[in-house]
């Protein structure tokens, strides 16, 4: 078994695809891992793939035009999901893409294709949730900021939902977990951006502790609440534990 390894990036996992399917080693030979590896075998050949542009933009025109770019959206849509076979299952879903078209994605007989229903539909559960309960705050009256750790790797899926709804506010989201941001800057696109270590550092020491907005929405929390209604249980089950680190009414 010859097994690539990659970043857990779209260009490297496309390239990782790439050299994969141009290895003509034949497809029930190869395995698709990310990195690190946890364990490795010894009857298996390791491969380590880099992320290449090139071979990259090979593979989403080959998806795109001999399948579909709806078929290429959606399995750019689940990568960012966090389960360790991902890459696994977008390989096997191109394959099944190449041989009968875009209906390859409504074969449910296939394991891959309901695996594939299975991430997508979590995925989109996890996007939604984010979506709801992002918090900004005002960072030197013209920047806002939002942390969030999701278990995926959301924003890009963030992008256009805060460009829509802040087209002319200058704002950032950031995943603490990946150092990835998407930034906006006002009246322009978004942008994807991977932050090294002094940028994400710079970023939180510009950071302002005591912002109006957030006393003031920590305020109308307070006030609004019922206590003889308070619900535990209901509310974290709308509301989990693990999306709250950054949710400033809970600080």
């Amino acid at each position: 078994m010859v097994v690539y390894s990659c970043a857990h990036q779209w260009d490297a996992m496309l390239t990782c695809i790439y050299y994969a399917w141009t290895s003509k080693l034949g497809h029930e030979n190869i395995q698709l891992v990310f990195e690190p590896v946890d364990q490795m075998s010894l009857f298996n050949n390791y491969i380590h793939v880099d992320s290449e542009p090139d071979k990259a933009e090979k593979v989403m025109i080959a998806v795109k035009n001999k399948i579909s770019p709806f078929f290429y959206n959606e399995i750019s849509y689940i990568s960012m999901a966090y389960e360790d076979d991902v890459m696994e299952i977008i390989y096997h879903l191109m394959m099944l893409g190449f041989k009968y078209g875009n209906h390859a994605l409504k074969m449910y007989q296939y394991r891959d294709v309901a695996r594939y229903q299975e991430i997508r539909k979590r995925i989109g559960n996890e996007v939604c949730r984010f979506k709801e309960i992002l918090r900004f705050h005002q960072v030197n009256k013209e920047l806002y900021v939002a942390h969030i750790e999701p278990k995926s790797q959301l924003v890009m899926a963030m992008g256009p939902v805060f460009a829509d709804r802040m087209p002319s506010e200058n704002w950032i989201v950031v995943d603490d977990i990946q150092r990835e941001a998407v930034i906006h800057p006002k009246d322009e696109m978004f942008y994807i951006k991977q932050l090294n270590d002094l940028e994400y550092k710079n970023l939180l020491e510009t950071e302002e502790a005591n912002d109006n907005f957030t006393d003031l929405w920590k305020v109308f929390f307070e006030t609004i609440a019922i206590k003889e209604r308070h619900n535990t249980r209901c509310q974290n089950n709308l509301f989990p534990l693990w999306t709250r680190k950054h949710a400033v009414e809970f600080l």
